[in-house]
């Protein structure tokens, strides 16, 4: 009989934490209701100790109920990882993968992990008493191959572990596989009590019009290389990591190889120590690169679609998304990779080149994924909404509210090329602009109350023109142009009072 060899020695169990106990006991408190096998999914954060978790869970089913479970990975790498967090729980397992080709009838296992394909392959070959197992776990649930074989399991329990309950087709909900589920500790309060790391986001704005969404539901790696490999945004993104990162431990995730070797380049070429990752980077070279990362201060790492799971370096202290994605589960992978939290670290820092925080929200922020989890489409057309681009103009419904305006618009771009050509600093075009906006709201209402309801009104023009005005402007943060939006609307409150002050006044004097 082949068996597969863990090399990782076996250390002690770690102890759970309050937030683990409760959410395990709470999972079976659901299992002992009912007498028929549920399907249970559990969302927890990246970083919150999935695999701790579901470790534990396997230990305690197997005392208390004496079956055998089943854990599923969908890669190799998290298959052994799996395996090894087992053991140390005291789990007897044996990991089924390619190298094992056959397993003895009188094997005691008390539990497996298995790859999909191969579990599937050994099923099919009579090799797994599936009657036999009474709980599934299956890590990464939200990815749809593991469905193919949850039917397989006529009499045990499925517990689906997941950062993200929203599938990564949307054909395919969640909610058709699992019956209900169970929420864990949010990241804002993993943070709060000192389990994560606390982020800073740089965003900055980026036109996305090149990119083309593939049949998979995200942007495809040729029109995202066409972008990211493009001299501006190489130089947007060193600009980005001199401004916010440098001398910083990074993680640099992109779409394509094209582009992550154009990126090793870059920094390379500016001076900086820096290593290229992709899943075709050979097997000893990969470890000799993570062993370089872990032990270099300062060093820069740029990756496609290898260090989005199964990786963790908590010294990492900055996370460059240098992508978009469409994908809600690779965004809080990816950001994950730099949330872990250490003595000496208790912030990182996130950059973000691809509009993600704009279309997903912050990655700490609160989400209802009980909603997200009962209603999928809708959660998806809301993201969607987040980022299609408008052609530009006033809406009908708005502009009527302006009757007595007869120029509603304002060029910001050619305003600000008239100032820079007259010598003035670029602030004047803001200060035009507010004057018109206040002046509109001035000239079509009775009263100061009348006028700043107007104001409210304009809401979606003065985001347009802070977009517009931080283009001109050249690498800017998102966070500025927020601060920009949110101080020219405090200002414009201000300047309309003062102009209908004024007209008060006068019509006084008369």
């Amino acid at each position: 009989m082949d068996t597969t060899t863990i090399a990782p020695p076996v250390k002690p169990a770690k102890k759970l934490y309050t937030y683990q106990e409760s959410d395990i006991a709470t999972l079976f408190q659901k299992m002992e209701q009912s007498r028929a096998p549920q399907r249970l999914l559990y969302q927890l954060p990246t970083g919150g100790g999935k695999t701790v978790i579901f470790s534990e869970i396997a230990k305690r089913y197997i005392q208390k109920f004496g079956k055998k479970v089943v854990v599923l990975t969908h890669r190799i790498e998290l298959c052994r990882q799996t395996s090894v967090t087992l053991k140390n729980s005291g789990v007897n397992n044996k990991a089924i993968n390619s190298a094992v080709k056959k397993i003895g009838e009188k094997d005691d296992y008390t539990c497996y992990v298995a790859m999909v394909e191969t579990l599937k392959n050994r099923i099919k070959d009579g090799q797994v008493n599936t009657d036999a197992v009474g709980l599934v776990i299956i890590d990464e649930a939200h990815h749809n191959s593991f469905q193919k074989l949850l039917g397989t399991f006529k009499n045990a329990t499925i517990i689906g572990v997941t950062a993200t309950p929203f599938s990564s087709d949307i054909n395919l909900p969640m909610h058709k596989n699992y019956s209900e589920l169970i929420v864990g500790e949010p990241i804002g309060s993993l943070i709060a009590q000192g389990f994560l790391a606390k982020p800073k986001t740089w965003r900055y704005d980026v036109e996305l019009n090149s990119l083309k969404t593939g049949v998979h539901g995200d942007f495809t790696v040729s029109t995202s290389d066409a972008l990211y490999s493009a001299p501006a945004m190489l130089e947007l993104l060193l600009h980005a990591y001199e401004q916010h990162s440098k001398n910083k431990k990074t993680l640099i995730f992109n779409t394509g190889i094209f582009t992550s070797r154009a990126v090793y380049q870059l920094f390379i070429d500016a001076g900086y120590d820096c290593r290229h990752l992709d899943n075709k980077t050979p097997a000893a070279e990969r470890a000799e690169i993570l062993k370089w990362f872990k032990k270099t201060k300062g060093a820069i790492l740029t990756s496609v679609s290898i260090l989005t799971t199964g990786f963790d370096e908590p010294s990492v202290q900055t996370v460059i998304l240098n992508r978009a994605t469409n994908s809600l589960t690779l965004y809080h992978q990816m950001i994950g990779r730099g949330s872990r939290r250490l003595p000496q670290k208790k912030t990182f820092n996130i950059i973000d080149l691809g509009n993600n925080t704009d279309r997903f929200g912050e990655w700490n922020a609160p989400v209802d994924w009980k909603y997200v989890f009962a209603n999928p489409e809708q959660y998806h057309e809301s993201m969607n909404s987040h980022t299609e681009y408008e052609s530009h103009g006033i809406p009908a419904q708005v502009r009527s509210k302006f009757p007595n305006t007869l120029e509603v618009l304002f060029d910001v771009q050619e305003a600000h090329r008239l100032a820079l050509e007259n010598g003035l600093k670029p602030k004047i075009v803001i200060r035009d602009s507010l004057r018109q906006h206040a002046l509109m709201c001035a000239d079509n209402a009775e009263t100061i109350t009348d006028a700043l309801h107007l104001s409210d009104e304009l809401d979606k023009e003065i985001n347009w023109r802070i977009k517009q005005y931080a283009k001109c402007l050249g690498k800017v943060t998102k966070n500025y142009t927020d601060w920009l939006q949110d101080d020219y609307r405090a200002k414009l409150r201000i300047l309309i009072q003062k102009i209908m002050h004024r007209r008060e006044l006068l019509a006084v004097a008369k």
